[in-house]
């Protein structure tokens, strides 16, 4: 139990941390805490240096708006339209949201006997390099008003959080995530939450890093359930990650070390960063920054330790969207450009067997080449390895496993139902002009009540409210239509991935 209590401020809801008391703002029964440091500022000695806890304050500290969010450049033209990417300026990036459920006496951690509230720890995607607590699709007051205590965090991003130098940590990124939950564990429970009951769930580059916190001895005890949505257990080597830090001195013209890095302004190290990896895409490739096999945060590929029973104890939610590579290719052309040449070359480059196209492209006569392209290589990507990962736990005798695929087909460029879609589901923001922006105005209301009904109900008893993973390989599908339980979901297509 946390020392750190609430604590009566004027003008807002107070809560004393171990760095200091913090006010805060409260509507209609639900507190927000914004812009909390949870380690310093990772800038002059701190920059590419683990992440170190962040110092204590005199006095009431503002915790009102948004604190920094890490170095970053938004997407480029068309995705900048569908992915709203705010950019607040600052160095004290490395710093997390909370919104708790909130009474007049405080925070309610739901009285006597039931040891705070759950707690949920958002892990926000962009391929490492976008992205940040502070997108408003995000806004944590529905889970609040649902009774937990959600908690966002931001962490360093491109070369600064996951550059991998000879003279510097690797997986600073990571870090930044472990020292944030170690920062939950030790203050929540002032909140309202209670420590011994968080869930950790991301999006994309989100859920690549929660498989590999889940891989982690560094995180292990920091969170008892997690989710993954679309992302699986992914790394690299050091030496296969570095390439991207190598093209990227080579471009800057300068040694490939951190000292070397550390001394080329932030904007124009951002500039060159865009340059060498703004040019591809997760199904396409092109160079890209990669959580890596270290030895220290990742003793071994995610993968590997998971299968060999890593985290076998941590309740599981994952699932995928049904056309994730629509936001990839759609916006881009790659649909209408991809002919059948163009797809077998493809195929070819990302070693995808033929066998296997061949029964895609059976099941899809009436799809163009970019298409099936395209859902083969989010198969590979996603939906492949989290049914390798469920049958590796079930097999395992691990903790239960749950499986959903989101499925509602926004008619937004025809994007039907693409990555990061099911976000504003999740959330419960659908309202929101940032959510419309790739949903549109009409998406259904009591789909994104299910879902965020699902969500909330795993974070509180570990069961999302469906049949866990089994030989029948349940999938419970959010759309088109009602939430329904599907039992192996084109297995023709998954069967083709064992021979």
């Amino acid at each position: 139990m946390s020392e750190y209590v609430a604590e009566h401020v004027q003008d807002g809801p107070g809560v004393r941390t171990r760095n200091g008391l913090l006010r805060g703002t409260v509507k209609d029964g639900v507190a927000a805490f914004l812009g909390i440091p949870y380690a310093q500022a990772p800038v002059g000695a701190l920059r590419f240096r683990a992440p170190e806890p962040a110092e204590p304050w005199e006095g009431v500290r503002e915790a009102t708006a948004f604190g920094p969010t890490a170095p970053k450049r938004p997407y480029a033209p068309p995705l900048d339209a569908l992915l709203p990417d705010p950019e607040v300026a600052g160095d004290d990036c490395l710093n997390l949201n909370i919104w708790a459920p909130w009474s007049a006496a405080g925070p309610d951690d739901g009285g006597p006997g039931d040891g705070g509230r759950p707690v949920m720890v958002w892990i926000h995607g962009g391929s490492l390099v976008h992205g940040s607590s502070a997108v408003p699709v995000y806004d944590g007051t529905a889970f609040a008003r649902d009774g937990v205590v959600l908690v966002s965090v931001n962490y360093r991003l491109g070369v600064e959080g996951f550059g991998v130098f000879p003279d510097a940590p690797a997986n600073l990124g990571l870090r930044d995530q472990i020292a944030a939950l170690t920062w939950v564990r030790e203050n929540i429970t002032a909140f309202g939450g209670d420590p011994g009951r968080v869930t950790v769930f991301g999006e994309s580059a989100g859920a690549i890093s929660i498989a590999a916190l889940l891989a982690s001895p560094l995180a292990k005890g920091l969170f008892r359930r997690a989710v993954l949505q679309s992302g699986a257990p992914s790394a690299r080597s050091i030496d296969a990650a570095r390439r991207t830090t190598e093209a990227l001195a080579a471009r800057l013209k300068v040694p490939a070390t951190a000292e070397a890095f550390a001394r080329v302004d932030p904007e124009r190290l951002l500039a060159a960063q865009t340059a060498v990896t703004g040019k591809g895409n997760p199904v396409l490739g092109s160079h890209a920054f990669h959580i890596v096999v270290d030895g220290d945060v990742l003793p071994d590929h995610p993968g590997d330790l998971l299968a060999d029973g890593a985290s076998a104890d941590v309740e599981l939610l994952m699932g995928t969207n049904t056309d994730e590579y629509r936001l990839w290719f759609v916006p881009g052309g790659h649909t209408e450009r991809v002919g059948s040449l163009a797809q077998r070359f493809l195929l070819r480059r990302g070693r995808i067997s033929p066998r296997v196209a061949k029964v895609y492209r059976a099941g899809r006569p009436q799809e163009k080449p970019g298409e099936v392209l395209g859902v083969l290589a989010a198969d590979r990507l996603l939906r492949i390895p989290q049914n390798m990962f469920a049958d590796a736990r079930l097999n395992g005798g691990a903790a239960a496993t749950y499986l959903y695929e989101f499925g509602w087909p926004s008619p937004v460029l025809d994007l039907r139902a693409c990555h990061a879609l099911e976000l504003g589901f999740v959330f419960d923001t659908l309202d929101l002009p940032e959510t419309r922006a790739l949903t549109g105005p009409d998406a259904p209301r009591a789909l994104a009540t299910a879902m965020h009904a699902a969500w909330v109900a795993f974070a509180r008893t570990g069961d999302p409210g469906w049949r866990p993973w089994d030989s029948a390989r349940p999938v419970m599908t959010f759309g088109p239509g009602l939430p329904a339980l599907v039992e192996a979901p084109r297995e023709a297509e998954r069967r083709a991935w064992e021979g």
